[in-house]
């Protein structure tokens, strides 16, 4: 019996991502929780199920990707090199290796996320749980039967899954899940992604490295909404320069499979309608949506949006009092570092007695295209929506040292955003090589309310493109807030690991 409880447990967590793994272990580990945590077994289950501790980040997301994102980033290399005498010509690309060397180390880490468990006491159930009531979890096992559990607190840590487009021949497409599980590159080395977020702009770019003549649509004018729009543009530039052929405002009506195996995409945008053939694979990154179908959770009281998305408070408490849920299937802010965040915020709140609000703001994040874009705190866009008063914008762009010697044609673009009557920075977003580890620490500065006067004052690494972030002095413009009053900027204590 779970300590003080007539139930079998004191926490069951349906999903073993990070996010679940970290409430799991914390729970168990450091609050002294008995804790047994449902999840599919290591691979494909079906054609929209994918099973393994360490979830949609360690399995079939964010690791595998970054992989392969490394592995398509040597072509940029073998190219530069000449311009620094490198007279080797570019060696041949062997797709199964990387795939195959990919695949262990994705086995290694789920091995690590079972240790982790096992080592806080955590029992690991493989199946699939749903929901009878508010405290009872009905586990169809993957080695067959059913299990009933029985417990006082319910994490609901399943995320979400990706979804296609609907149009005529979209069971010919694929999504990201398959991506990080392809056999091969296709025949013909042609494909059509798909999407304007940052998956579908992430495999864009990546399968370009590789070599494949890469076809990219999607509804807006640019890419990435929701990012400042300077760097969205860059983005799309950068693209371009390196080959890629964009269609902004423009959707897929149509997927076609034709007799020698390739496909025929038909799309519509300004120009009306066009078709696309000898395109050898068509990759889906137009969202994802919760894993909440079939779960029962009507059946434990827990309310959802319109598009299963679950409902919950600042403490990712549920609309059943006993019932947590965090992580991608709340759509709060859907990254790893997040959920994980979410998950020793809820360890907190339920097992150690400090109710702990997870905080959501000025969370750096990074777009890993080629190059790759990284971000913290808010847009130009967003600044101008929700601050009010005066907005100073600094930027530079210019050719990292580099990109002069190799003859890469490529800048490197930062912007940072104040409020000028606090000289506080509420924004800083980057795109270029190496961005994303030089916004990790930038991201610090921003969390603990740097102002523009701190920034200045620190000294540079020189020579790195990084001491740009300190030495950019002259304002490119000011802007004006359209907030008649300034947002409650009060935030309450984050959890630390």
């Amino acid at each position: 019996m779970a300590k003080g409880h007539d139930y079998d447990f004191d926490l069951v967590t349906l999903g073993a991502g990070s996010g679940g793994t970290r409430a799991s272990r914390f729970s168990a580990q450091k609050y002294g929780a008995k804790v047994a945590c449902v999840e599919l077994p290591f691979g494909f289950i079906s054609s929209d199920q994918v099973g393994g501790a360490g979830g949609t980040c360690v399995i079939r997301g964010c690791v595998p990707k970054k992989l392969l994102v490394y592995g398509s980033a040597f072509a940029e290399e073998f190219s530069d090199a000449g311009g620094f005498g490198w007279k080797a010509s570019k060696p041949d690309f062997d797709w199964t290796h990387l795939m195959s060397k990919k695949t262990k180390e994705i086995e290694r880490l789920n091995g690590v996320y079972n240790k982790l468990l096992a080592n806080a006491g955590v029992e690991l159930i493989e199946g699939r749980g749903s929901l009878r009531d508010a405290h009872t979890v009905e586990v169809a096992l993957s080695s067959g039967g059913i299990r009933t559990l029985t417990a006082d607190k319910i994490l609901l840590a399943i995320g979400g899954k990706p979804v296609k487009a609907p149009i005529e021949g979209s069971e010919h497409a694929i999504t990201s899940d398959e991506v990080l599980a392809l056999p091969d590159l296709p025949t013909p080395r042609r494909i059509v992604a798909v999407g304007a977020g940052y998956i579908a702009i992430e495999f864009a770019s990546m399968f370009n490295g590789f070599g494949v003549d890469m076809h990219l649509m999607y509804r807006k004018d640019l890419p990435l909404a929701g990012f400042d729009g300077e760097c969205r543009q860059r983005v799309a530039e950068n693209l371009q320069q390196r080959g890629l052929h964009l269609y902004p405002k423009t959707s897929p009506t149509k997927i076609v499979k034709q007799s020698n195996g390739s496909f025929s995409v038909t799309y519509k945008g300004d120009t009306g309608e066009s078709t696309l053939d000898d395109v050898g694979l068509v990759v889906f990154g137009t969202g994802r949506s919760p894993n909440t179908k079939d779960i029962g959770l009507e059946a434990a009281g827990v309310r959802t949006e319109k598009d299963g998305t679950i409902i919950v408070d600042e403490y990712s408490k549920t609309s059943a009092a006993n019932i947590y849920a965090l992580g991608d299937v709340t759509n709060r802010l859907n990254l790893t570092p997040v959920a994980i965040m979410e998950g020793m915020a809820f360890a907190a709140t339920a097992f150690g007695g400090v109710p702990t609000k997870p905080i959501h703001e000025r969370v750096a994040s990074a777009v890993f295209t080629q190059p790759p874009m990284a971000t913290v705190g808010l847009s130009e866009e967003a600044a101008v929506e929700t601050l009010s008063g005066d907005l100073d914008i600094y930027t530079s762009s210019f050719r990292p040292m580099k990109n002069t010697v190799s003859g890469r044609a490529e800048k490197t673009f930062m912007k940072i955003i104040v409020q000028a009557d606090t000289d506080e920075v509420v924004g800083v977003h980057m795109v270029g090589p190496d961005t994303p580890e030089i916004m990790q620490g930038v991201g610090i500065a921003v969390k603990c309310r740097a102002t523009k006067a701190q920034f200045d004052s620190t000294v540079g690494i020189h020579p790195t493109a990084a001491e740009e972030i300190v030495t950019m002095r002259s304002k490119t413009r000011r802007v004006q807030g359209k907030a008649k009053t300034e947002p409650d900027t009060n935030e309450s204590r984050s959890y630390q690991q």
